[in-house]
């Protein structure tokens, strides 16, 4: 039977208020009809030529459009993911060719997989086009899709753009602006779990100079598993004053608070997902977590004249994380063994790991660059950019390593979880500064209406100091641990052939880097290596056909990171001399049909695999690397059934992954189905309803240890009133 969850008292209140909306708006809906007025509450469907034809930012610092850059890019607008239903960024993006979700609490919920490499170290991420530097693998900002004006995802290496950590591409979140006119957006919405949601923002100008947009949003959920509320406020704030057309200065600032759900996954038992347990929490009772972020940015661009361009944005950053959990938990078998070797009692779920962690970081950072554009001769013309990047970021680690280890044994269906366990208490550890520094350049050499040669580089200098923390006697003592400097330049080039102007074919071949672990948390066994490289060769097509309606692109691409940390031996030393490597196909087609019906569809089909690795004297060659699926797919039909009445349906198909190197620890593929109903009261109101997973299939995120699955939200109903004015 369909399980929607019991609603609170102000759930039924909200429920009722919805219903009676719902009967007094019908008749303003009827007249609207018989009118035949637009419902423009509704999201309907683009020209899908907009998506190629339009410049996008993050893919060329030219601000080239997708058919012009060869490379594989795509925009997910802000008003489609609204209206799909998607609850988290993590969620939009994992719906766009490629892209899928390894989130977990240990790296903000956040971290992605990209064409065959995984996690913050190799998919960057940006917000309005600023790189965020990830601290022991964490980031936890951009916080709420509401905010969302587009988000872009370039797949493929992308360090020449934006430096280290893209070997896998780099997705950009780029938040709502001021307009032209003064729009206004609102909803409140409820469904199961307890979950509420509400939400408003308005822009628009003050005057001939001045505009402003500024946005909240509030949710909070019970949960899916016991003990499981989460909620989280979003602000932000942004003004932009342009005196004239040659001038912009955009001053902006964003809020997150967040306390996510402490839920760090189920065990299975006896290697299996036991549906019994898919909604307990084995965390502690007292279990914590919250995520706070500001960011400020000022932006400005100036055209002092036809030919030439000049921007740069500076911008601050502070992000206060804090954990403290009880994370880890295996199933004891008939023989007192856990999965990982552990001992316990046979028939429990044994508990472990008590981790306290704090993260205080700060980064400061400005970017800036000139555009020329040049005619060189009758059809021939140049474009080139040089800039200049630099951040410094601050971090403070702070942890209860030491504390006496909390294991216990508990019930698998019925337990006391519990009190959280701190004999050390959390206390600052070590702390680093990170300074990094870039020049980079961006050229484009259009000969004639079809050729084009799309070039760049980037010489990037990273410095990491690094101070161990202690307490001796009682009085903190920072000493000095080791200094580290990564020098790296990489480059890319490739070739566009338009033959007609709605086709494009690509080549391209790029470099990247990525960090061992995470740039800003470098340890004393990651000091004596240098960065990992990478390089990709892709080719490609992308056409938009029927005047517009429809899109089409294809990708093929093989990538090889070379660089990895190996122990041929149990006895010999690491050395950086392993390999690894991903190619695949991706494809995907967006198209608009006769009597309101549309289709977004979009495929991943890759080979990713250990090419040159051993550790620990195990020979991984030919295995899968963790956390890569190699199929995904996403498919969305929508029908515009009347002005009034919209219905969406989208799959989403993840295939079989690996948790470990050894591919002994697989995590199943599955399929999920949502749908949505939109009913327009009046052009300005319409009522979602909003199905998740429909079939209530019990499946994994992805996995947080090899034992432990990290499960999806399980059938689910949310009901939300949208308004705009």
């Amino acid at each position: 039977m369909f399980d929607y969850g019991r609603p609170s008292r102000g759930g039924y209140a909200l429920w009722g208020g919805i219903a009676l909306i719902l009967a007094t708006g019908d008749a303003a809906a009827q007249r609207l009809e018989e009118r035949g007025d637009d419902a423009t509450i509704l999201v309907v469907g683009a020209r899908a030529e907009q998506a190629l034809d339009t410049p996008n930012a993050t893919a060329s610092r030219l601000g080239l459009t997708p058919l012009e850059t060869p490379a594989s890019i795509v925009s997910l607008d802000g008003d489609t993911i609204r209206a799909r239903g998607d609850l988290s960024i993590v969620e939009a993006e994992s719906r766009a060719p490629g892209i899928a979700s390894v989130a977990n609490p240990g790296n903000g919920g956040t971290a992605l997989s990209a064409r065959g490499f995984s996690g913050q170290g190799s998919v960057l991420q940006l917000i309005d086009g600023v790189r965020l530097f990830p601290a022991a693998g964490t980031i936890t900002f951009p916080t709420d899709p509401w905010m969302v004006e587009r988000i872009d995802v370039l797949s493929g290496p992308a360090s020449v753009l934006y430096g280290q950590g893209a070997l896998g591409g780099a997705v950009n979140v780029v938040m709502r602006q001021p307009t032209a006119q003064t729009h206004g957006q609102a909803e409140i919405g409820y469904g199961s779990q307890d979950s509420l949601r509400a939400a408003a923002g308005i822009g628009g100008p003050l005057g001939e100079a001045l505009g402003y947009r500024v946005d909240a949003s509030y949710r909070r959920s019970d949960g899916y598993v016991d003990r499981g509320h989460s909620d989280g406020v979003a602000l932000s704030a942004t003004l932009r004053w342009a005196p004239s057309s040659r001038l912009a200065v955009t001053v902006r600032a964003d809020h997150g608070d967040q306390r996510p759900i402490t839920y760090f996954g189920t065990p299975l038992i006896d290697g299996r997902l036991d549906r019994r347990v898919r909604d307990r929490n084995y965390n502690v009772a007292d279990a914590r977590m919250r995520f706070r972020d500001d960011r400020a940015s000022v932006r400005i661009d100036w055209t002092p004249g036809a030919d030439i361009s000049v921007s740069n944005i500076a911008y601050y950053l502070t992000s206060d994380r804090f954990w403290r959990n009880l994370e880890n938990y295996c199933w004891v078998g008939t023989a007192g063994l856990c999965a990982d070797g552990s001992t316990g009692v046979p028939g429990t779920i044994r508990r472990s790991s008590n981790y306290g962690i704090r993260h205080d970081q700060t980064q400061w950072g400005d970017q800036a660059s000139v555009t020329w554009r040049t005619a060189l001769a009758p059809g021939i013309a140049n474009a080139l950019v040089i800039g200049a990047e630099a951040n410094l970021v601050r971090f403070t680690h702070q942890n209860d390593f030491g504390s006496i280890e909390q294991v216990d044994a508990v019930d698998p269906f019925a337990f006391d979880p519990g009190r959280f366990l701190d004999t050390q208490g959390i206390a600052p550890r070590y702390r680093t500064r990170t300074t990094a520094l870039a020049i980079f350049a961006e050229d484009r050499l259009t000969l004639g209406p079809k050729w084009s040669v799309v070039g760049g580089v980037r010489y990037e200098e990273n410095q990491v100091r690094r101070w161990a923390i202690a307490y001796p006697e009682g009085e903190r003592r920072d000493s000095f641990a080791f200094e580290k400097t990564f020098r790296n330049a990489t480059w890319r080039a490739g070739v566009v052939y338009q033959p007609r102007p709605t086709l494009s074919l690509y080549g391209q071949y790029a470099t990247g880097v990525d960090p061992l672990g995470t740039l800003t948390t470098v340890s004393t066994g990651q000091v004596a290596f240098s960065n990992a490289r990478g390089n990709q060769i892709e080719a490609g097509a992308k056409l938009s056909f029927l005047n517009g309606r429809g899109a089409a692109t294809l990708a093929a691409y093989r990538i090889v990171k070379t660089g990895l940390l190996a122990q041929r031996t149990v006895s010999s030393p690491v050395e950086q001399v392993g390999q690894r490597s991903a190619q695949g196909v991706e494809a995907a087609v967006t198209l608009d049909l006769p009597q309101g019906f549309g289709i977004e569809a979009n495929g991943t089909l890759l080979d990713a695999r250990f090419d040159d690795f051993r550790s620990g004297g195990v020979d991984y060659a030919g295995r899968t690397p963790p956390d890569v699926p190699e199929a995904l797919a996403n498919l969305w039909l929508r029908w515009d059934a009347t002005g009034r009445i919209q219905a969406r349906t989208g799959l989403r198909y993840v295939g079989r992954r690996f948790s470990d190197n050894g591919d002994a620890f697989r995590i199943p593929g599955y399929a999920t189905i949502d749908a949505t109903l939109s009913y327009a009261l009046t052009p300005r109101m319409a009522v979602d309803a909003r199905l998740y997973n429909l079939f209530d299939k019990a499946y994994a995120v992805t996995a947080y240890g090899d034992g432990q699955w990290i499960l999806g939200r399980p059938r689910s109903l949310d009901v939300a009133l949208r308004a705009a004015f």
